[in-house]
């Protein structure tokens, strides 16, 4: 086993940013652990694929466990996998918000407390959420308090994390994103989400890629909200 290839775990890699990410990693060479709950297994030796439900710490355990197992070593985790449901507060139900809970804050915090358990191990790593612009720049059309409730709170977590970890090698860093064209928003939506950004249309995925790219390469970068969003962040 090559234990100097570095590895990546992706959470929510079946489709959209997640299979994006998976493809990049693997152009940069990392060995993947790709993560959802509807994968597939990989033809690539280089990919390991882990059918569960981010929600349950089992399925950490298992992925972790997996990287461990083949690739000896954890090196990044991005934490790709979330929910977003628009709704007026008030409609919003019970499984709403279990859902939200589940996936953007236990999802998150099961598989980064345990890799962070492994980076400690070689005193390296990285770590990336996947957040929103909407956390600091509510919409009038797009109502929103559950993803500013969990992702908010994913953003103060990396900056908390950025610096607990700082002086043990483990960068913690975030991207907040803008409407992004993926199999999240479908195409009769787009227009109308164009009008959401001060650059008048929508991200790619690629744009996406691009930033967490540029991340993992950025050695002097920890504790940064990185907004891929068309200005959103700038104003309206």
């Amino acid at each position: 086993m090559n234990t100097q290839q570095k590895v990546a775990i992706i959470t929510g890699a079946s489709q959209g940013i997640g299979a994006a990410l998976v493809k990049a990693y693997r152009e940069r060479n990392y060995r993947v652990v790709a993560v959802s709950r509807s994968i597939e297994p990989s033809n690539d030796d280089a990919i390991v694929t882990v059918r569960g439900d981010i929600a349950v710490r089992e399925t950490a355990e298992r992925v972790i466990s997996e990287g461990v197992s083949r690739f000896g070593r954890i090196d990044t985790l991005i934490n790709n996998a979330g929910i977003f449901i628009a709704k007026p507060f008030t409609e919003y139900t019970e499984a709403d918000y279990e859902a939200y809970l589940g996936t953007n804050i236990a999802g998150f915090f099961h598989m980064t407390q345990l890799a962070i358990a492994e980076m400690e191990k070689q005193g390296s790593g990285h770590i990336v959420q996947i957040s929103t612009s909407l956390v600091d720049n509510p919409t009038a059309g797009v109502p929103s308090v559950l993803a500013s409730l969990t992702k908010g709170g994913l953003n103060s977590a990396t900056r908390s994390l950025a610096i607990e970890y700082a002086l043990r090698g483990i960068r913690v860093n975030a991207v907040a994103l803008g409407a992004i064209k993926s199999p999240m928003h479908p195409a009769e939506t787009h227009a109308q989400l164009d009008t959401l950004h001060p650059i008048g249309h929508m991200g790619e995925i690629r744009d996406v890629v691009d930033a967490i790219l540029y991340l993992e390469s950025a050695n002097f970068v920890t504790g940064e909200i990185l907004h891929v969003d068309g200005g959103q962040s700038a104003g309206h």
